[in-house]
């Protein structure tokens, strides 16, 4: 029973997920449906079925987030959607809480640079100085992170 549950999470999750990725692909313009199916696969890897594009996008246009309009492509006219402006700013709303959800998730695994203070999330330079592993997004600024701290210790000798 608990599997089951667990599954049925995980196909509305990843059909939730190819709801926001079809909003996206609207949200960077105009599109027909084959191109939004052939723009999912290409980027996500993964065949997005039509059972669920077309219905999503008739709910869009119901609810006045998606319009369409009838173009020739080839001898076909086919039905080209795009976003309404609330549509876009559904998108906007969305497009904020997802990154907070990926800032928030990322976090830990972030390294804050010691010299200019960017977040490195893989990878950076790590030099011990002073007996301490310390963090650099790259080897640039731990040369000058080494040479401010050379330059304080000298004014400070100076002083003394």
């Amino acid at each position: 029973m608990v599997k089951e549950a667990k599954m049925g999470d995980m196909e509305e999750l990843v059909s939730d997920f190819s709801r926001f990725y079809i909003l996206t692909i609207l949200y960077e313009g105009p599109a027909y449906g084959y191109s939004i199916l052939s723009r999912f696969k290409k980027r996500v890897g993964k065949e997005v079925s039509p059972s669920l594009v077309y219905p999503f996008l008739q709910q869009l246009e119901e609810k006045g987030l998606v319009k369409h309009t009838m173009k020739s492509v080839g001898e076909k006219r086919k039905k080209v959607f795009e976003l309404t402006r609330e549509g876009r700013e559904l998108c906007l709303g969305l497009f904020k809480r997802f990154a907070g959800l990926v800032s928030a998730a990322i976090e830990p695994s972030l390294q804050i640079c010691a010299h200019c203070g960017c977040k490195v999330y893989e990878g950076g330079y790590r030099e011990v100085i002073d007996g301490i592993e310390t963090t650099f997004c790259c080897i640039h600024c731990a040369e000058s992170y080494k040479e401010e701290k050379r330059f304080s210790k000298s004014l400070v000798e100076e002083v003394r």
